[in-house]
């Protein structure tokens, strides 16, 4: 069997070729009916499953993989460019690329497996709690610059941090102080084992451990 998912994150539309008999079909499946996973589930493995590289489709490539079924994901460009036609309708684009897979002409792209997606999950996490960490420590600075304190990097130290809690703030901004104060440490609390498991993780990827020998690549870097 020779399929095409033209993915979207509440429903999909498939089109089919049985390479044995020359039958061919199309249907649209809603995910949250279960349509797709009873669809896929009933197919004969392994089946060729093509696809345009999409966001928010893990759970689909996950139960693909455990069913037996071999999933190709395309260059959306490149699929676009081929169709002679510029107007884009579902039926025709999944119908569009089962040809590209019949002919072997599907722009077939690498796709990183499970324990990958897994790893990018941790530094992304990390990355945005680093970012919102960021923006905390933002405000906190210039709640101490209209005090007409400016202590820069070193408002984080012993000393900079006994600065920020004695200044003489209004009942509000001294709210907004405590507030920011207590968010800071939630995230400082939060971030300290995710760069561990980070640290953890570089240490047991080659890859990872190569590239930490050149000058300033650290642990997150390598391992992104």
């Amino acid at each position: 069997m020779i399929i095409e998912c033209d993915f979207h994150p509440s429903w999909q539309q498939v089109s089919w070729l049985d390479t044995e008999t020359g039958e061919t079909g199309e249907r649209k499946l809603v995910q949250a009916s279960g349509d797709a996973e009873r669809f896929y589930r009933q197919l004969p493995a392994p089946a060729l499953i093509g696809m345009e590289a999409t966001g928010n489709c893990h759970w689909l490539v996950d139960l693909l993989a455990e069913l037996g079924h071999e999933l190709w994901v395309g260059d959306a460009a490149q699929i676009r460019a081929s169709c002679v036609r510029q107007q884009k309708r579902d039926r025709r684009d999944a119908e569009h690329i089962r040809i590209l897979l019949q002919e072997g002409r599907f722009p077939r792209i690498w796709m990183p497996s499970s324990e990958v997606r897994d790893l990018r999950q941790l530094l992304l996490h990390r990355y945005k709690l680093v970012t919102i960490r960021a923006r905390v420590k933002n405000e906190l600075q210039h709640l101490c610059l209209n005090q007409g304190v400016q202590r820069k990097h070193k408002l984080w130290s012993q000393a900079g941090q006994k600065v920020l809690r004695e200044l003489p703030l209004k009942p509000w901004a001294g709210r907004r102080r405590e507030d920011l104060l207590a968010l800071l440490a939630m995230l400082d609390q939060q971030i300290d084992p995710l760069d561990r498991a980070v640290k953890e993780e570089a240490q047991r990827d080659k890859m990872a451990l190569l590239l930490q020998t050149q000058p300033g690549v650290g642990a997150v870097t390598a391992l992104a």
